[in-house]
């Protein structure tokens, strides 16, 4: 009943017109419609089934499980999982015709910065989506953290989940680079549905940044370039603090529709704006609390073990479910890494951020900055 009441909220609070009327199309089935019937069409792709048509799962004599079912044959889990080599981009869905993509499941295994996942709608040649798969999903520092959220779920042991709805009216296209010297594992599970979309339906977006370390009183950009209408709905940061002491009184801030020097929406520091408070501290124990909740946490710390574990890092995430962020013309999105100094001053830090900004808006999108190298990308 609970997730039904937030669900609703959601329909009537943020005002958006993708509710009742194409949740009867099957775009967005909720606790509080599931009893209503509808003509959409649930297709399914996996290993199991490449191209998602009906009638066509389970039919592999050949792959990844064909030894282990070798006395049973066709039908017995043959194919549930793929090898991507090494340098090698994979082919993860490849739909046509209109509907949304409303949950992926996948379970990459190897260093996860080095797994390159991205979308295109309706046959673009620049991608929509491009993160690597574990800032994607919430764990950019390579290791595993649970996460119970409504966008991103992360379980045990590596299952990777997201629940952003997108929509497509021609065609969507999800691949997998493997940018590693060593082949890859890849588990994984795309369900969607083919529908009518209506006209006010934005497409899904996700872009990546990473600065290491953050120059000398230089802030943070999370998002920048965004050209267009629409609204900004989610931020993950994996950020690793190069200092002692507290590292969050940065604000964030969001430069809209012609903004110049100072922006519309400015917070008043990294925790509050992560729905936390005072250093995210737990008063009895005196360390960092983990939480995760279904609209923002900080599912991960990482804690120096004395020996060669020497950073703090962390993992936070803020979905803007309930309050996204409008705009019409262009959008800019940054944070301030910021601590004390002595004498009770500010510090301004040089961190390494890295960070996932999500968001919907009508196409064309502006150009994505060029995605950093291997070697720049990766986790130490």
């Amino acid at each position: 009943m609970a997730r039904f009441v937030v669900l609703l909220m959601v329909l009537i609070l943020t005002g958006d017109t993708m509710n009742a009327q194409e949740s009867f199309n099957g775009l967005g089935m909720h606790m509080g419609n599931l009893s209503r019937l509808s003509r959409a069409k649930s297709r399914s792709i996996s290993a199991e089934n490449f191209t998602g048509e009906k009638g066509k799962g389970g039919m592999a004599t050949e792959g990844t499980g064909a030894q282990a079912g070798r006395d049973l044959g066709q039908g017995w889990k043959i194919s549930p999982s793929v090898k991507i080599k090494a340098k090698q981009t994979f082919t993860v869905a490849d739909i046509r015709g209109e509907g949304a993509i409303q949950h992926i499941w996948m379970t990459p295994t190897g260093h996860w910065r080095f797994s390159i996942l991205r979308i295109y709608w309706d046959d673009e040649t620049t991608p929509s989506v491009e993160a690597p798969v574990g800032d994607f999903f919430g764990c950019g520092w390579g290791q595993y953290a649970q996460i119970s959220s409504l966008a991103i779920c992360v379980n045990p042991g590596s299952a990777f989940n997201c629940y952003w709805e997108m929509p497509f009216r021609k065609s969507a296209r999800i691949t997998l680079e493997n940018i590693a010297d060593d082949e890859m594992t890849l588990y994984y599970q795309v369900d969607y549905t083919l529908t009518s979309v209506p006209d006010d339906a934005a497409y899904f977006h996700a872009q990546f940044r990473r600065t290491n370390p953050v120059p000398y009183k230089s802030v943070y950009t999370i998002l920048d370039g965004v050209k267009g209408w629409g609204q900004y709905v989610g931020t993950y940061m994996a950020w690793g603090v190069n200092s002692t002491g507290w590292w969050g009184e940065g604000e964030i801030k969001f430069y809209m529709d012609g903004d110049t020097q100072f922006p519309t929406i400015c917070g008043t520091g990294t925790e509050d704006y992560f729905c936390g408070s005072y250093n995210f501290e737990n008063q009895k124990t005196k360390q960092y609390q983990e939480f995760t909740t279904p609209y923002a946490g900080l599912p991960q710390v990482i804690r120096p073990d004395g020996v060669y574990q020497s950073q703090q890092r962390f993992g936070l995430y803020r979905w803007h479910v309930m309050d996204p962020i409008r705009f019409e013309k262009d959008l800019k999105v940054t944070i301030q890494a910021l601590g004390w100094r002595s004498g009770g001053r500010y510090l301004p830090l040089q961190d390494d951020m890295a960070s996932v900004a999500f968001w919907y808006q009508k196409e064309p999108h502006g150009a994505f900055p060029a995605l950093p190298d291997k070697d720049y990308l990766e986790v130490k």
